[in-house]
Order: structure tokens, then sequence, then C-alpha cells
């Protein structure tokens, strides 16, 4: 009978699924302060120019997109940001996956950037960048459409899409996020800092009264002996 909740949790969890796309791609959901300490860089930019190209092993078609970037909302970052993303378009051949964006000219986004070895990419690839419209001279802000489903793995749930926000409120959230993992760090330090000298402490305490804690030792050794021996 324990077992029923998660059971029925199972359950819940497999008809949710059943019910979205049949060839859609399970991807565990981040969440937005993860991808925010994660990212090296967040900035807005328009796409100015893309090409595909075969990688080195001409096995894989990667995409090498330009960003004229308009705002840095963390870390720094140049006039231009170039990030490269798997598949693309090479004469006749296509490669594609679910989950990965692609960006064309004249797109407006929002990109969490990550450094890797074949150069700056998106971060979790469409969970990493976010559409920017504009609605009545307000630009927006907005997830992705993606054929991803997005699944909280400690509660085993669909985790529902990041609501749509203005680029001002957008910008904040990356500024508040930012200030609550570095309250939380500082936390973490201040705490291990303190058990570091209560350790310290402690052993200071006993290397000073170690005499004393040695004539305690060999009196309660002394009286226990005494104790046996008159019994």
């Amino acid at each position: 009978m324990a077992r029923t909740p998660l059971l029925l949790g199972t359950v819940l969890l497999a008809v949710s699924l059943a019910a979205t796309d049949a060839h859609a791609t399970i991807q565990r959901a981040v969440a937005f302060d993860d991808k925010v300490d994660q990212a090296v860089a967040i900035v807005l930019g328009k796409v100015v120019r893309t090409h595909s190209q075969w990688d080195p092993s001409h096995r894989w078609i990667l995409t090498y997109s330009t960003f004229a970037v308009e705002q840095t909302m963390k870390g720094t970052a140049p006039p231009e940001v170039t990030v490269v993303t798997p598949g693309g378009t090479v004469g006749d051949v296509v490669q594609s996956t679910i989950g990965i964006r692609p960006f064309h000219e004249g797109d407006e986004n929002v990109i969490f950037v990550k450094n890797t070895t074949a150069g700056p990419t998106v971060l979790y690839f469409d969970q990493g960048a976010y559409d920017v419209t504009d609605d009545h001279g307000e630009k927006m802000v907005a997830p992705v459409a993606t054929d991803a489903v997005k699944v909280d793995t400690q509660r085993g749930a669909v985790v529902e899409p990041e609501h749509t926000r203005t680029l001002r409120d957008f910008a904040r959230d990356v500024h508040d996020s930012m200030e609550r993992t570095r309250a939380n760090k500082m936390a973490l330090v201040r705490d291990q800092q303190r058990q570091k000298q209560q350790q310290a402490s402690l052993t200071e305490t006993l290397s000073k009264y170690k005499l004393l804690v040695a004539l305690a030792l060999i009196g309660t050794l002394l009286a226990t002996s005494h104790f046996f021996r008159h019994r």
C-alpha cells in the first residue's frame, strides 16, 4: 500500500506525456536560477547572419549564428556574439534535433551563453533561448517554442513553460536571480567558515587543556577500576 502514491504519480506522468506529441523528446526542466548561475553571459541581440558547415569529422552539421548585442544582462560581451548549435543544412543534407533551436536572420532573442571547446553555444539549448517580440512598443520575452517536454525529475511532473514577460521584467528577474545566488553562496561560505572556526576552537581547547583532559581520563579509569575491584 505504501507504494500506491508513487505508482499513481508514475501513471499520471505517463498519461500526461501520452497526451503530448508522440514524437516529443523528454528533457529535464532547468530552474531559472540555475540557468542564470550557469551562464557566462546573458545577452539580448538580433541575428545578423547564420551559416552552416560540417564539423571536422564530416559527421555533424553545425550552425553558427551571429548576434548583434543590444543589451548585456550578465557578464561581458563584445558588440557581436557568435554561437554554435548542432544541426543545419549543407547542400541537400539537413540535420535537426528536437530541443535545438535554429536561429534565423532578423530574429531577436535573449540567449544564455555557455563556453565549449567548439565555441560559445546556447546553455541548455532551447531552455537557454527566448524569443523577443514587439507589443505596441513594448518588448516581450517568451520561451522559444519547442517540441521537447520539460519534466521536473524530482516531482515526476511535466513543467509548464515560463510565462511571457516584458524585457524590463525579464532583466529584473535575471538581476534578482544573481542576487539570490550570491546571497546563498555567501551564506554557505559563512557556514563553512563558522564550522572551521568551531573545529579550530575545539582543537585549540583540547590542545590547551590536554593535561587536564588526560588527568580526568586517568581519574575516570582509576574510579572505574576501584569500583569493579570492590564489587
